[in-house]
């Protein structure tokens, strides 16, 4: 079985165990992909977020999926791009490295990701797709649980951006992975 792939479609429409939720800090809903989820999810999702009290950048926290075919959304509130100087990467590395934990503890198989904080809160793609990869892949080669990742890309030219930076970084060794 496949480890990781780079796949492009609406992940509000995932088949996967979990789908992470690109959120904001409180949790609320907001705009693009934690809308979609929202929207998708149902009223259920927003009453169960309003219970956890937010959730700090970098990390995560998990839900039911409601009426997604996703029987989990993990949210993570990713970092705001300052320019890169502010911690950026490492705030970005933890909101993948957060919720891949959450859903090996959960026992979870299948995982499914939005490309985190590139949206609305401007993290320029290439640099993300670079410390998304890396903070996936590490994860993976250090854990049995999700056995299978996906970054699943709303576009072609995201996709493009995440499967250039994985022959770049990851092409010589496939292992386990793609």
């Amino acid at each position: 079985m496949e480890r990781f792939s780079i796949i492009v479609g609406d992940i509000t429409q995932s088949d996967a165990d979990a789908i992470v939720n690109a959120a904001n800090t409180t949790l609320l809903g907001g705009s693009g992909v934690d809308g979609a989820i929202h929207r998708a999810a149902g009223p259920e999702l927003l009453a169960e977020c309003r219970t956890l009290g937010g959730c700090e950048t970098g990390k995560a926290k998990i839900t039911s999926g409601y009426r997604l075919s996703a029987q989990y959304v993990i949210h993570t509130p990713g970092p705001i791009w300052q320019g890169g100087g502010y911690g950026e990467a490492a705030l970005l590395a933890s909101c993948y490295r957060s919720c891949l934990l959450l859903a090996a503890e959960k026992g979870l198989r299948t995982v499914d990701f939005p490309s985190i904080s590139t949206g609305v809160y401007h993290y320029p793609l290439p640099q993300a797709a670079t410390v998304a990869l890396k903070a996936i892949m590490d994860f993976l080669d250090a854990h049995d649980l999700p056995e299978r990742v996906r970054m699943v890309c709303h576009t072609e030219e995201t996709a493009l951006v995440y499967r250039q930076t994985w022959n770049l970084w990851y092409a010589g060794d496939k292992s386990n992975r793609m």
